[in-house]
């Protein structure tokens, strides 16, 4: 199976050498990587395209994103990585392999939430347990998707916020996903900006005002 690396971005200039390095042995291994850009006010594309990626221009917002870089891609698999978040070690393989038998049409990783602060380890056990339970992922897991699969299901919902929560419904009327114990290792940024228990209960009001059906765009306005 043949994997795209999709990478939406926005303003990311001073994280982009870390990222490009991580990305740079994946494309030597033959994954077509792809970084989407949604109107960066930096240099994140000419930092980019002068390491010899693929940068490819988009209206902002990851959804649009994230569904413009899979309509640009050509592998088989396709696996969506934050701009702050890390792949484990062997990750494009066994993301390849968890699909490869055909029981599961997605999946996504464990993750790791990098930071001081001791609750962020707790967080991560918890994210990673409520999505094997529930068979919903989170965009920081890393999820991938067979393509056809992908297309079937319309790609990624065109909202604000969520879409990783709306894809996952999606998806899992196709399979249950593929929890892999490999973990992803995602910033804590957001988590150590805000305050973690702060961000805790931002996230599941979020959510559960979700469910109940209040539209993605009136919650973006309560995260931004």
């Amino acid at each position: 199976m043949t994997l795209s690396i999709i990478v939406p971005m926005r303003n990311e200039a001073q994280a982009l050498p870390d990222l490009l390095e991580r990305l740079r042995p994946l494309a030597q291994q033959g994954c077509e990587v792809i970084l989407v850009d949604g109107g960066s006010e930096d240099d994140s594309p000419g930092i980019a395209q002068g390491a010899g990626f693929v940068v490819l221009p988009s209206a902002p917002g990851r959804a649009r994103q994230m569904n413009a870089g899979a309509a640009r891609a050509t592998g088989e698999v396709l696996l969506f990585l934050h701009a702050d978040t890390q792949l484990p070690l062997g990750g494009a393989r066994l993301a390849e392999q968890a699909l490869a038998d055909g029981a599961h049409r997605w999946g996504r990783f464990d993750v790791r939430i990098a930071g001081r602060p001791w609750m962020l380890r707790v967080v991560a056990f918890l994210m990673n347990r409520r999505s094997r339970w529930s068979g919903i992922a989170t965009g920081d897991q890393a999820m991938f998707v067979a393509r056809a699969t992908f297309d079937a299901v319309g790609g990624f919902p065109d909202q604000p916020l969520m879409e990783d929560i709306a894809l996952s419904g999606r998806l899992r009327a196709v399979s249950r996903p593929a929890c892999l114990r490999a973990r992803v290792t995602t910033s804590g940024r957001r988590w150590e900006t805000r305050g973690v228990w702060r961000t805790i209960v931002l996230m599941w009001r979020l959510r559960w005002a979700y469910w109940r059906g209040v539209p993605a765009a009136q919650l973006a306005k309560a995260y931004a």
